[in-house]
């Protein structure tokens, strides 16, 4: 965040006169994304109480259920807070204990998950059920952990870590901050998706490219201080032997079904971040300039989205467009602009479309399309195909982008 944005003029506050009463109308009810890690729990609850094996997929249903379906019904918050309260938005610390309460309850989810079905006759199904909704939650986990991660503060960044810790992707610390926000929207990003590539395809380049960029980047900055990559000050090696103790200690406790339970949860965990990743820059291109960089990051380079109850779940994840452009802001001063490339729904509903890649194209292809103007060359397109995307779309003018998006 610039000078600019941290200084409380009067001259800005004459710029905005309602600036000086502004109140967040969402300010209490953010605390939805601290109580979705909560959401396992409530379903262990709900089985306790009714006998009925259907609330181990609580989390299941209402992600990929009950949370598009609002997102649709109360559709989109379009509202800013007005520049010049960012500043006192930025220094109220109860948003940054909202992320701090989460940590906790992320932790508790785990352990009483892994009490729950150490201790209670479950069948596969039920077992299955429980470990994915687990791992969705613990997947978003690494949300927390981005907030957390972008800021500067020696204690947020340790609480990144240990939240990070729980679904064993301590390395998202340093590969987001360091590499994806340098290389977002170009060929060099792992972790951007491109037109016509599936889920499926992308996640078996985006997971080890991510991992593998972390380690160089650490590899880099300690060799710079004299020091080897296998020390402890290797920011990728200490959420990673947090992980390692954390599940050797709920194997010793829990026993060797924690074998099966923990790796399941672990897995779709990581899958919440690919999701992530592929649908929030898809096909999304910055443009080269003539001394072979690329241009520098705008809103514009990542796919937004403003619906309301995925973004109150989400620490306001969704805005990602002003996230990128401004990657200190935190979650209750960031802001949606004019002319942005939107999702048409929020991330849960994407989520789902992009496990079916013929469905998420036919959703996305033409948006993308509409983004670059009509043309290809504007486009990071899955190499091989080009050709199928010449042939669908035609040619590049206004009046083929406008006859692509009506099909």
């Amino acid at each position: 965040m610039s000078m600019s944005e941290n200084v409380l003029t009067t001259e800005s506050l004459q710029r905005d006169p309602d600036a000086e009463g502004y109140v967040d109308r969402k300010r209490h009810l953010w605390v939805l994304s601290v109580l979705w890690p909560a959401t396992p729990l409530i379903g262990l609850y709900l089985v306790s109480q009714t006998g009925w094996s259907i609330w181990y997929g609580l989390v299941l249903i209402l992600w990929y259920g009950a949370v598009p379906l609002i997102d649709a019904m109360f559709g989109e918050d379009f509202s800013n807070p007005p520049e010049s309260a960012v500043p006192r938005l930025e220094q109220d610390r109860y948003y940054r204990v909202l992320t701090y309460l989460t940590v906790p309850i992320h932790y508790a989810a785990l352990v009483v998950s892994a009490w729950w079905v150490s201790t209670q006759p479950m069948n596969v199904f039920e077992f299955l059920a429980l470990a994915l909704s687990l791992g969705i939650v613990n997947g978003l986990a690494l949300n927390t952990g981005h907030e957390l991660g972008h800021k500067k503060e020696t204690f947020d960044r340790w609480m990144a870590k240990l939240v990070l810790a729980v679904v064993g992707y301590g390395h998202f610390f340093i590969e987001h901050n360091k590499g994806h926000h340098r290389d977002v929207a170009t060929p060099m990003d792992p972790a951007t998706s491109r037109m016509g590539e599936s889920i499926y395809s992308f996640s078996l380049r985006e997971i080890p490219g991510a991992f593998k960029r972390a380690w160089d980047l650490e590899e880099q900055r300690l060799s710079r201080c004299g020091k080897s990559v296998w020390s402890l000050e290797n920011e990728v090696l200490q959420p990673m032997i947090l992980t390692a103790v954390l599940y050797a200690g709920l194997l010793a406790f829990f026993g060797p079904l924690m074998l099966i339970f923990l790796p399941i949860q672990m897995a779709f965990g990581w899958w919440q971040l690919t999701s992530a990743n592929y649908i929030e820059h898809y096909g999304l291109l910055r443009e080269k300039m003539s001394d072979g960089r690329y241009e520098r990051q705008q809103p514009h380079h990542s796919w937004n989205s403003n619906h309301i109850m995925s973004n109150l779940i989400l620490f306001h994840l969704q805005r990602h467009s002003d996230h990128h452009a401004h990657p200190t802001r935190s979650y209750q001063s960031l802001r949606d602009f004019k002319d942005l490339p939107s999702l048409p729904s929020g991330y849960p509903g994407m989520f789902l479309a992009a496990m079916f890649p013929s469905w998420f194209r036919s959703i996305m292809d033409h948006r993308v399309l509409d983004w670059a103007k009509g043309d290809l060359d504007k486009i990071q397109i899955q190499p091989g195909k080009r050709e199928f995307y010449e042939r669908k779309f035609g040619g590049t003018d206004s009046e083929s982008v406008d006859t692509a998006a009506a099909k």
